[in-house]
């Protein structure tokens, strides 16, 4: 299992109270987008930009007193039990920077930050002061992709010989994000490289967790720039290579797709399962079986949404495994594969990972 649960007697009712920092990063409509929960209650948003916190405002019915300047602002007036950080990937480190010595817990929307040395001293923060910090992926909350994990934990397919994963779409322009967001994330500094960051992180996680947080021999990456005219600063194609003593993993990430997708295909030894998206898995698990094809449902409270396990982390009814695809462990394997791929990208060379 992803989780494992603990009771705990005398459990509070009351919602997590969160403090959201930035309104940039267009995922930050998961938020209002789960009426029917009621578990988090947001007590402040930090938005200097007030022409984006008033859209959002007016498209989500919230009261522009809810918005501060700045952490400062919210912390003078709020008391949040943990922040959720919304804005581009370089200012993780200066949220966890300014929470964690307060005690109050952070979750950052993918990647967990722009470097391998930011990675570090935000793990550094969070272990000193003792919060969680957690990273959000759209594809932690994929029923496939857990039903694959089980059935790799039970060895349905024999011995992992290669995992693909497949993440991204026509182009964050095509597709239309907002335009701060695409400010940010096409600009090598706040978002630390483009597609390979921007998708590459998810393959990066989910390799990481199908191999128990073991980290890999070597790295090999290729960037390209296909679209020059659109993103003149940061690669829109990426493919990255990950080795392990009997596995390889080949990450694709990219923003010339002719449509999005967020899928994953595992290879053993003895059969192969292939999660063709959130709900779609077929599998087949040796020669002599033919391929089955099963629709999942979505997976039971609060496994299936980011904010409803943070409330559950933080209010001890849920105890977090060390390799889950939230944690940070991981994250921190993952950035060493997105950092050694960029550093393979820039040089043409295989990058060996030191153990």
């Amino acid at each position: 299992m992803f989780l494992s649960t603990i009771t705990v007697a005398g459990q509070s009712s009351e919602p997590l109270k969160i403090g959201v920092i930035g309104l940039s990063h267009s995922h930050v409509n998961w938020l209002w987008n789960r009426p029917h929960l009621k578990d988090v209650e947001i007590v402040g948003i930090v938005e200097p930009n007030k022409e984006l916190a008033k859209r959002f405002s007016d498209s989500k019915g919230f009261s522009m007193n809810l918005v501060y300047n700045s952490m400062e602002e919210l912390i003078a007036e709020k008391k949040p039990e943990a922040v959720t950080a919304f804005g581009s990937i370089y200012e993780h480190l200066e949220v966890v920077e300014f929470f964690a010595p307060l005690g109050i817990h952070v979750m950052v929307e993918k990647p967990l930050a722009v470097s391998l040395a930011h990675a570090q001293k935000m793990k550094a923060l969070a272990e000193k002061y003792k919060i969680h910090l957690l990273t959000n992926y759209e594809t932690t909350w994929y029923p496939t992709n857990h039903k694959i994990y089980d059935m790799v934990k039970n060895k349905s397919i024999g011995p992992l010989r290669k995992i693909v994963v497949h993440d991204g779409h026509e182009g964050p322009q095509e597709i239309g994000v907002n335009k701060e967001f695409l400010e940010w994330l096409t600009d090598p500094k706040l978002n630390g490289g483009g597609a390979l960051m921007d998708f590459g992180c998810y393959g990066a996680n989910l390799i990481t967790w199908l191999m128990k947080g073991e980290r890999p021999l070597s790295v090999t990456a290729v960037t390209q720039t296909i679209k020059p005219e659109i993103y003149p600063k940061v690669d829109d194609e990426a493919t990255i290579i990950v080795t392990y003593p009997k596995m390889q993993g080949i990450i694709q990430a990219s923003w010339n797709w002719p449509m999005g997708r967020k899928d994953m295909e595992v290879y053993g030894k003895y059969g192969y399962m292939i999660s063709e998206d959130r709900h779609n898995l077929r599998y087949r698990l040796n020669r002599n079986d033919k391929e089955q094809h099963e629709v999942l449902e979505e997976r039971p409270s609060p496994f299936a949404d980011p904010f409803s396990v943070l409330a559950a982390v933080i209010r001890k009814t849920i105890v977090l495994p060390e390799d889950n695809l939230y944690s940070l462990e991981n994250n921190i394997v993952a950035m060493e594969i997105l950092d050694a791929a960029l550093k393979s990208a820039r040089s043409g060379e295989t990058i060996f990972i030191k153990h």
